[in-house]
């Protein structure tokens, strides 16, 4: 049992764990509440796909130390989303007067979380963290217009989160300017 425990923790410390949607796959649709600046809001998948693509990341818990410098990485990167057409949204299972507060100070105002306090929307993107079922695994999308996932990545490690969407979304945008 011990082997087993330590074989799972540093799969998922190495990142090597794989998301259950692949690309290609069409994206669950999903409406929940959201803070933005300290301010809640009803975020809608649907509504922010039809201003472009949507990176979707899963966090474990705010105020965590992996979960507050991946929010900074991503409110650092929020122009560049922005100005490829792209909205980044986090999810994690925290309510929405904890996202309020973390918007503000580790979001930095630049970015919407959402509030996925009963679980449903990680479940349906298997985002679920397998050693503690109560939190979100580390795992980004990026989500098309047309609902289809162009890029998945499920990593404990935040470091990578930001540049891969990164990646994936010029890849998409330079392929709409051609």
């Amino acid at each position: 049992m011990k082997r087993l425990l330590a074989t799972l923790l540093m799969s998922l410390a190495a990142g090597s764990s794989m998301a259950a949607l692949k690309v290609g796959d069409k994206a669950p649709d999903f409406t929940t509440q959201a803070s933005l600046a300290g301010k809640a809001f009803t975020f809608s998948l649907a509504d922010a796909l039809r201003k472009g693509p949507v990176v979707l990341y899963f966090y474990p818990a705010a105020f965590t130390t992996g979960c507050t410098t991946e929010a900074h990485d991503f409110a650092e990167a929020t122009a560049q989303f922005a100005s490829l057409g792209a909205t980044v949204i986090g999810v994690s299972h925290d309510d929405v007067n904890t996202l309020n507060r973390f918007s503000v100070s580790e979001c930095r105002n630049k970015f919407a979380v959402a509030s996925d306090a009963d679980r449903h929307i990680m479940k349906a993107y298997d985002a679920v963290l397998l050693l503690d079922p109560l939190l979100a695994n580390r795992t980004s999308y990026v989500i098309a217009p047309d609902s289809t996932v162009l890029y998945s990545y499920t990593a404990l490690n935040p470091d990578k989160h930001v540049e891969n969407t990164m990646a994936a979304v010029r890849k998409w945008a330079a392929a709409r300017s051609h």
